[in-house]
């Protein structure tokens, strides 16, 4: 059976400030996985952090989780908050 290839939805914890995005956007790009589309959204209650949600173009199993594996190991990076497949297109 050959290596899964899809979508992936993933959702980041990450640090409210420049030039985290770019930090993200070059991990992905390191592991050959193509970001489709990215939100950013900054929290209200000041703590300094912000969600970071990332669709990926179709990508096999192992370069997804060695670009989660190298995510968590940012200091921008405070979680990886889930991780899902997306089905269909």
């Amino acid at each position: 059976m050959g290596e899964v290839v899809t979508r992936y939805h993933i959702s980041l914890d990450v640090a409210d400030k420049p030039g985290v995005l770019a930090q993200v956007a070059t991990v992905f790009a390191e592991h050959g996985v193509s970001i489709d589309t990215v939100r950013q959204h900054g929290r209200q209650n000041g703590d300094g952090e912000a969600s970071l949600v990332v669709v990926t173009h179709r990508a096999p199993d192992a370069a997804l989780s060695g670009t989660v594996e190298a995510l968590r190991k940012l200091d921008t990076v405070r979680g990886v908050a889930s991780i899902m497949r997306v089905e269909g297109e």
